[in-house]
């Protein structure tokens, strides 16, 4: 059968029709999934897009932050920083490689010129020092951030690079804040000093942990100043503040195109310390004026030629407060200004920088046969242990305090033909002695007889050796323990009366411990160890800061006292060594119109080639109402009545003027209106080498 043509003709059109509708109905669908696309990147996604486009055609350059100052206890700035003008040059990313280092060494040569001519001839550069900032191969920096050539410029300096600007591409001049120090030198160990982030970044753990720091204002910059030891690095984050940033328009090559945008850097917090200016001075130069005293005095008991280091501690009974912290001798800590020195300055203070009042530090020796013939900063507390010894025997009911010893001078030990003989400092004999007689009298045999080998021979308790029950109150009373100060690098100090234990015996670990000769101490611990004898049993932490205020001047932190852990020793036992501690003769304090109570020392420790004899002190006054205590140590100092208790005085005395042992300065007063009839009963004369 024919098709018949019209039949086909209407079924062409239909089928033309279809195609015709589905066109537009896909070309509809193409164009609505378009609008809806631009749509999206107009509102939803192009903020973004704008952002990240204006990004490509901006370069921010961080500013470091304008670091918060210190202060003393009376608002006196210890350190601070202050403005200064900053030379940077940027590389030049348009030249190739080979040609932008032979331009930037050619323009080091001209800013060697500039420099030499019209600079500090203090901070003089070499044409290699400006190439080392210059940092050609990008070591330090990205190739697109400014390198700082030289801080500090003189007024010459900005003046002719700001009429030459045109002659020197690249160069830029930023202001910046830099770090200042007193130049009385106020415990700078303790204060700390700044160094470069780019140098101790890898090597502390510490700022090893900032480089994950996201944030652009808090992130850390190369080339910024950052703490390293003491106060300036453990308040690092609060003293810091945060980064500025300049923002400079680029073109598609990074070459900058406009005036650039400046949002300036917010100062960090200040700190102020509870350290007081006068006492840390008067402290610190204590040490120096008695150390050349003792090192050439012709009296014998007080000579000790090899003193040459001292340190100090003075701490506030109920509050923790440290009022002075002194490890002398100190340095002058604004050699560090621009958070480097040279090898040369490095080795001739590299002894001085740690803080020997809370870690190990030697006097400076020329090799290191002869500095292992010294003791260093941590030392064998001696005779100061006898104080807590007695404690000990006491709240164990190892003796009473009515039981009597006879102190015949000496006190044997071991097995016959092997015996160990303990005896008293120049042979003393003291006779019939209870446990204040045996501290007044600093007897070894009594502590040797009575604590130790009475420890040791009443054997384990509760299933606790003798040395493990000795142990707990050493560190119930903040010794072989970090003291809580927070301070870098802090040492737990030494412990060695288990070591003696296992390699000797308990006994003659016991025996030496109880005369304080098992262990070794920092300056920091025995202050707050004879901080907690004097308040009866509360460990104290040791703090340095009474307030944190913003660059506003608001408070944002106080002072908290706190107490890292009590003792519970009965009321009767306290007052036996306090009746002992009354009557120790120490040198220095003559005439003194304060009660105090204190214990001297003299610790015995064999070195390289003999046995060194290093002066411990203790104290805390007023007896009555203690205020402040006090811990000195010199070692190689030699009696510790002679070489240590003299500074103690001066430290007191210092305080008593500024702070007041009984709450008036007496600095502020005519007269001292405290009645103090009778007081100078207490003071110690010449009479116990110890």
């Amino acid at each position: 059968m024919q098709d018949d043509p019209q039949k086909r003709e209407i079924l062409n059109r239909r089928n033309f029709s279809f195609r015709l509708n589905l066109f537009f109905f896909i070309t509809f669908v193409l164009f609505s999934v378009l609008i809806v696309k631009l749509a999206i990147l107009q509102f939803v996604e192009g903020p973004t897009l704008s952002a990240e486009g204006a990004a490509k055609g901006t370069r921010n350059v961080a500013m470091p932050p304008i670091r918060g100052n210190i202060y003393d206890s009376t608002g006196h700035a210890i350190a601070y920083s202050t403005s200064t003008q900053s030379l940077y040059y940027s590389l030049q990313p348009e030249l190739k490689e080979a040609n932008m280092i032979a331009k930037a060494e050619q323009m080091a040569v001209e800013l060697d010129k500039v420099f030499s001519k019209y600079g500090d001839p203090a901070s003089a550069m070499t044409v290699d020092d400006i190439v080392r900032q210059m940092d050609l191969e990008s070591n330090r920096n990205i190739i697109s951030t400014p390198r700082r050539i030289k801080s500090n410029l003189t007024n010459e300096e900005i003046a002719y690079f700001m009429e030459n600007k045109s002659h020197f591409k690249g160069i830029d001049i930023m202001e910046e804040s830099i770090r200042n120090y007193d130049k009385s030198s106020i415990a700078v160990q303790l204060v700390g000093y700044l160094k470069k982030y780019s140098g101790v970044r890898l090597d502390s753990e510490f700022y090893n942990e900032k480089m994950k720091i996201t944030d652009p204002t808090l992130k850390y910059l190369e080339e910024e100043d950052v703490g390293f030891g003491g106060i300036e690095m453990m308040y690092q984050d609060v003293l810091r503040g945060t980064n500025g940033l300049k923002s400079y328009p680029v073109n598609n090559k990074g070459i900058i195109i406009g005036p650039m945008e400046i949002t300036n850097p917010q100062k960090g917090s200040d700190l102020y310390l509870t350290i007081n200016k006068n006492v840390q001075l008067k402290t610190e130069q204590a040490i120096t004026d008695h150390i050349k005293k003792i090192s050439t005095s012709s009296n014998s008991y007080e000579r000790a030629k090899y003193a040459k280091t001292g340190y100090a501690v003075a701490m506030e009974v109920d509050t923790g407060k440290v009022v002075a912290m002194a490890s002398m001798p100190d340095y002058d800590p604004n050699i560090w200004s621009g958070g480097r020195i040279s090898n040369e300055d490095y080795d001739n203070i590299g002894n001085r920088l740690q803080n020997g009042t809370i870690s190990t530090v030697y006097a400076d020796y020329k090799t290191e046969k002869e500095r292992n013939d010294h003791p260093s900063s941590i030392l064998p507390p001696g005779s100061t242990m006898k104080p807590l010894s007695v404690l000990i025997g006491l709240n164990e009911g190892l003796f009473t305090t009515t039981t009597r010893y006879p102190d015949t001078g000496v006190f044997s030990f071991g097995r016959e033909g092997y015996e160990r003989r303990i005896k008293n400092s120049l042979n003393h004999v003291y006779g019939s002695l209870d446990g204040a007689g045996a501290i007044a009298k600093s007897s070894n045999p009594f502590m040797a007889a009575m604590v130790g080998n009475k420890l040791y021979m009443r054997g384990d308790v509760n299933g606790k050796s003798s040395v493990e029950i000795w142990d707990e109150y050493m560190k119930q009373f903040g010794l072989g323990v970090l003291t809580g100060s927070g301070l870098p690098n802090e040492s737990k100090g030494i412990i060695e009366y288990f070591k003696e234990a296992e390699s000797g015996s308990s006994q003659s670990a016991l025996i030496f411990a109880s005369f304080g000769q098992q262990g070794r101490y920092t300056t920091l611990q025995l202050a707050q160890y004879v901080s907690m004898l004097a308040n009866r049993g509360k460990r104290m932490k040791p703090q340095f800061v009474n307030e944190i205020k913003d660059s506003d001047g608001n408070v944002i932190q106080g002072f908290t006292p706190e107490i890292l852990n009590t003792i519970d020793i009965p009321e009767q036992y306290w007052k036996e060594i306090e009746a002992g501690m009354s009557e120790v003769k120490s040198e220095g304090f003559e005439g003194v119109d304060y009660t105090y109570r204190r214990k001297t020392g003299t610790s015995e420790q064999d070195v390289a080639t003999r046995r060194a004899e290093n002066a411990v002190f203790i104290a805390y006054a007023p007896a009555d109402k203690p205020k402040l205590a006090v811990a000195v140590v010199v070692p190689d100092g030699g009696f510790g009545g002679y070489g240590a208790s003299p500074i103690a005085r001066q430290i007191f005395d210092a305080y008593d003027q500024e702070v007041g042992l009984y709450g008036v300065p007496k600095k502020k007063t005519a007269a001292n209106t405290v009645d103090t009839s009778g007081q100078a009963a207490n003071a110690g004369t010449a009479g116990n080498a110890e």
